[in-house]
Formats: structure tokens, C-alpha cells, sequence
């Protein structure tokens, strides 16, 4: 390893960071004795590829903007990545105005998480009409999991036949998957032995990591876009597995008469307040429990036991969470809906005959009814 005179020991091969070995609680630290492991990359990048931590060092918004309205002026592929879990949590709405002409290739990410006996062509062209009602042109959509490594050849075929000989840029938010999408396209388009951990501290100089390809073009991995309209921006780091599904979902269904409501923990809460008794479907993590009582004894239940019986979060991380906002929709007679809560999952109206609903969720995070994905 080749020490420089400045105190700085080279730069992190995960992150780009300069690496230093005096100050662990700083940026681009790592032990002395791990500056003989080759590649070498910092402690939080060692964190993140072994432990899968999430990473908590992204860019905002603007900045992200910023980065994007470069693409526009390159001639490049664009690798979208979205989770299927969060879609309209994690889709980059502003997307089509800042990449020009070039092409978009929407990869679908986390659709393990799907109960085994979905229709995937129902769910493509799902895909397919919410991305266009978005405003996005996609040359291709590939679902895929990088968790079951499924779907990940016929993405590679996609990039192979819309690429050509130009660079990728691959854009998505944080926590959708990106860093192994990735990993799988430096093992199949260069021999670089190293894999990117998707970590990025503030204030690096470093926007874009650039991946040679055994071409000449490159990868360019773009930093994760921090969305505040994510539940899972705003729980905190032990909440944020409670939320986030590992396994296929196993959806739990309620008949509700009108007056009846459901809580998710302490997370968020429904309410059915008007229409015939009908059966909804809970798309949410198994690890939130969910608690049916009466809508008129419902604000009372939560004042009592929010962050006790009606956890996650717990009473002391609920003063970090925003006050919650009520949401009132109509569904509609006929209409098959879904009312969705970005990072937490989706509340399927299986009835037809219309009803008035309410969800109250904290202050900022996008709640919406979409025609159902199941």
C-alpha cells in the first residue's frame, strides 16, 4: 500500500473516500490493520457489504437534480432502478426531463417480495401504464431481485441490446437495490475484482463512481436520491427492518364494516368510515402487527398506547416522527384501488361496491389510491 506524505492512506475502493486510520468517527476511516487487504475500502463500506447496514449518506434533492441534468447532455443508456414494494415511493418522476433523448431501461427491483402466485405479465404492464402515467418512456422493463438473483440476465441482454458501445448511468433512490445491480454489472462487463459498497459521505467530492468497462465506455453509478416522502426516511435505523420486507409478503385480510379501523404498529392507521361490509388486503411487512378496533374508539387507543402496544416505532423514537396527517379518499364504485403508503405497503379494496376511507400517516409521507398492482 503505498502511504502518501499527507497522512491520508490512498482512497477507498467502495467509496472513493481518502482513507485516514487516526479518526473512526470521521469520514474515510479505517483500521491500520486492514490497509493490507486489497481492495482496500474504509469501515463504514466494510460495515455496509457485510452487514448490508443501510446506508445512511446520500445526496438531496437538488444536488441529485444537478447530477441528473448532466445525463441529458451525454449520449448514454439509463438504468432506472425502482422497488416494486415502494414503486411511487421510489420512481424519479422528473426523470424524463433531465435524461434528453437517451433511452431508459426500467429495472423493477424486489419483486421477491410478491406473494408466490402473481401474474407477472399483469404486473408489467402495471409497471408499464404507471410509468407512462408518470411521464416516463421506457425502452424496456425487466423485473428482477437482486436479493433471489433473479431476472438479472435477461436486464444484462436488455443493457446489451440498447446499450451499444455508450456509457450506463444507473440512477435510483436509496435502499431500492442499486449497489448489487451494480456488483452484477462490474462481474459481467469488466474484470475489475472490486465491488461497490453504495456508500457516500456528505460533502465527498466524489457525485459519480465511474466503472470502467472492457470497452472504453463506462458505469457510472449515481449516488442514491434521498426521497422525505419514504417511510423508510423517517423511522429510525432498528425500525427500519420492521418495515422493510425480506420475504414475500403474506397479505392478511380483513372483513371491515364501516366504522372499523386497523393500525399498522404505530406506524399508520385506516379507517373505514362509510360503505357495505367488505374485505381488504394488508400488503405490509409480517413484522408490523396489525390491530382492528372501532374508528370512534380509535384516537383514544392511540393516545394510550402508541409506541406500547401500537409499536414500532417505540414511545421513545416516536418523538423523532413527524405528526401524522389524515388523508381522505373516495373509492370509487366498480374501481379496483389500492391505497398506498410510500415505504409501508398498500391496503387493496377488494370490494367493488365503493367506500369512503381515511389513512392517517405522519406529516410528509405520500399517501395515494392506484389502480391495484395485485
Amino acid at each position: 500500500m503505498n502511504h502518501m506524505h499527507d497522512g491520508t492512506k490512498g482512497r477507498c475502493s467502495g467509496c472513493g473516500i481518502l482513507l485516514q486510520t487516526e479518526q473512526p468517527e470521521l469520514p474515510g476511516y479505517t483500521p491500520t490493520k486492514a490497509l493490507d487487504r486489497d481492495p482496500v475500502i474504509c469501515q463504514r463500506c466494510f460495515r455496509i457489504k457485510n452487514y448490508s447496514e443501510a446506508s445512511s449518506v446520500t445526496v438531496d434533492q437538488d444536488e441529485f437534480l444537478a447530477l441528473l441534468s448532466k445525463i441529458g447532455d451525454k449520449d448514454a443508456l439509463v438504468i432506472h432502478i425502482v422497488d416494486l414494494f415502494d414503486f411511487e415511493g421510489s420512481m424519479i418522476s422528473a426523470l424524463q426531463r433531465f435524461v434528453g433523448n437517451n433511452p431508459v431501461l426500467l429495472a423493477v427491483n424486489k419483486t421477491d417480495l410478491l406473494p408466490k402466485v402473481t401474474n407477472w405479465n399483469k404486473v408489467r404492464n402495471w409497471v408499464q401504464m404507471q410509468a407512462k402515467a408518470q411521464g416516463l418512456r421506457t425502452v424496456d422493463i425487466v423485473l428482477c431481485s437482486a436479493k433471489q438473483n433473479q431476472g438479472f440476465d435477461r436486464l444484462l441482454e436488455s443493457v446489451n441490446e440498447h446499450r451499444g458501445d455508450r456509457d450506463v448511468y444507473v440512477v435510483g433512490a436509496t435502499n431500492v437495490g442499486k449497489s448489487t445491480l451494480i456488483n452484477r454489472l462490474i462481474r459481467d462487463y469488466s474484470d475489475l475484482d472490486q465491488e461497490l459498497t453504495t456508500s457516500r459521505y456528505p460533502g465527498t467530492t466524489l457525485d459519480m463512481v465511474h466503472i470502467p468497462l472492457d470497452d472504453g465506455a463506462s458505469i457510472i453509478d449515481t449516488p442514491g436520491i434521498v426521497y422525505p416522502w419514504r417511510y423508510s426516511e423517517i423511522v429510525s435505523r432498528k425500525d427500519l427492518s420492521a418495515i422493510m420486507p425480506d420475504k414475500p409478503l403474506k397479505p392478511a385480510v380483513y372483513q371491515l364494516n364501516s366504522g372499523q379501523t386497523l393500525f399498522f404498529g404505530g406506524l399508520a392507521r385506516f379507517d373505514f368510515i362509510e360503505g357495505e361490509r367488505q374485505s381488504f388486503t394488508c400488503y405490509i411487512n409480517n413484522a408490523i402487527k396489525i390491530h382492528r378496533t372501532k374508528l370512534e374508539r380509535a384516537d383514544e387507543l392511540y393516545k394510550d398506547h402508541a409506541g406500547e402496544l401500537l409499536s414500532p416505532p417505540s414511545r421513545e423514537d416516536m418523538e423523532d416522527i413527524p405528526e401524522w396527517t389524515r388523508h381522505d379518499f373516495r373509492i370509487k364504485k366498480g374501481s379496483r384501488n389500492d391505497v398506498f403508503i410510500s415505504g409501508l405497503g398498500w391496503i387493496k379494496v377488494n370490494g367493488q361496491e365503493g367506500a369512503l376511507v381515511a389513512v392517517h400517516a405522519p406529516r410528509g409521507v405520500r399517501v395515494m389510491v392506484r389502480p391495484s398492482l395485485i
